[in-house]
């Protein structure tokens, strides 16, 4: 490959953001251009630091409050959609990783493979081709086929959801949002619809699995 690949690293941890940089500036054709800790930093390097692909996690702060970058990448990618986006993450939740493909991230890589399935995923990227890493291909499964609407949150929803998932009740929620209880209650059930979450315990679980609790 004669171009060189510019990326943007994103990811709250460390180690993790020097590991990364580490292994895909020694790929001869690719170079990070910049680091970014949370979704803030993220927004920032994209206004001012030209790229060709973002490699971010999601369990990392939100910049209007939001405990992962969900809301963020989705705003980014309507704003963006030819801008290749790679996902590295520990979160195995088939509903959540297929409503990712389903939004339009190029790539997903568990951060359990090897280093060599992100590489491979940036070049996939970059040229067009999904790729999914082994322990995410596993997680998806049959959560891969395309189910229009399955997983994909609207913004009212996700904030609905993650208020709820926090400690506060339907009715409290509905007080903040100036709506009814009816109204709140649909939208919390239909989120938990859309991510495959069937009882409490499996939401409050989910919820302590992206950071939210």
């Amino acid at each position: 490959m004669n171009q060189t690949i510019r990326i943007i690293v994103a990811d709250d941890h460390s180690c993790v953001r020097a590991g990364v940089r580490c292994l895909l500036d020694n790929v001869p054709h690719m170079s990070v251009v910049g680091v970014a800790h949370d979704t803030l930093g993220l927004a920032e390097l994209l206004d001012t630091c030209p790229c060709d692909l973002v490699v971010s996690d999601i369990g990392m702060p939100g910049i209007d409050g939001e405990s992962n970058a969900i809301l963020f990448l989705r705003r980014t990618l309507r704003a963006m959609p030819h801008l290749p986006v790679v996902i590295l993450t520990m979160i195995h939740q088939p509903r959540t990783l297929a409503g990712l493909l389903q939004m339009g991230i190029a790539a997903i890589v568990d951060k359990r493979d090897a280093a060599a399935s992100l590489i491979a995923a940036v070049d996939a990227a970059y040229a067009g081709r999904r790729f999914l890493s082994s322990h995410a291909r596993k997680a998806i499964g049959e959560a891969a086929a395309p189910q229009p609407g399955a997983a994909v949150l609207s913004a009212r929803e996700w904030e609905v959801f993650r208020m709820y998932a926090q400690g506060m009740t339907i009715q409290q929620i509905a007080a903040r949002l100036s709506r009814s209880g009816k109204t709140i209650s649909t939208q919390k059930r239909n989120a938990m619809r859309k991510l495959g979450l069937e009882t409490e315990n499996s939401l409050i679980a989910y919820a302590r699995q992206i950071g939210l609790t």
